[in-house]
């Protein structure tokens, strides 16, 4: 279904989209509410079908698994009853346990579904931006918030 020029198409469309969408995420950092952002959006989008194409070819084993999906499922297998901001060590290192809201109702105050996913500790006890970075790459619906229509 896909191969890896696909990959080099959707890494092309994403570059202008992702500086338009963080140039458009420092200027209302800060403000609160509801918030018209269609390069933010449009950036999601793509990098959502970035993912879909990458898990094709991982699972036709046209490429490889990453550190992050290998580390990723040993913690989630091996520490499936981390509580939020649990840190663990794995293989000399530290990862942090993290929950985050994936769907809300439709009023926004209540958490519908959680999403679960380990960020690796820096030695000083912060969190190694790089590993995170490609953690929302993986799995970038992870981190659309969605709300339900349901109350």
């Amino acid at each position: 279904m896909f191969s890896i020029n696909d990959l080099d198409n959707i890494n092309e469309e994403l570059k202008p989209l992702k500086e338009l969408a963080d140039r458009e995420l420092r200027s209302i950092y800060g403000l609160t509410g509801l918030l018209y952002t269609p390069h933010i959006d449009a950036y999601n989008l793509v990098a959502v079908k970035k993912s879909k194409i990458l898990q094709h070819l991982k699972k036709a084993e046209l490429i490889p698994l990453s550190e992050v999906e290998t580390v990723s499922t040993k913690l989630m297998a091996l520490h499936r009853r981390a509580k939020n901001h649990q840190i663990v060590e794995h293989q000399g290192h530290s990862y942090k346990c993290v929950f985050a809201p994936l769907t809300l109702s439709k009023t926004g105050k209540i958490v519908r579904k959680w999403v679960k996913y380990w960020l690796r500790m820096l030695p000083n006890g912060k969190i190694d931006r790089a590993w995170e970075s490609q953690v929302r790459e993986v799995w970038p619906e992870n981190f659309l918030i969605k709300r339900s229509d349901y109350e």
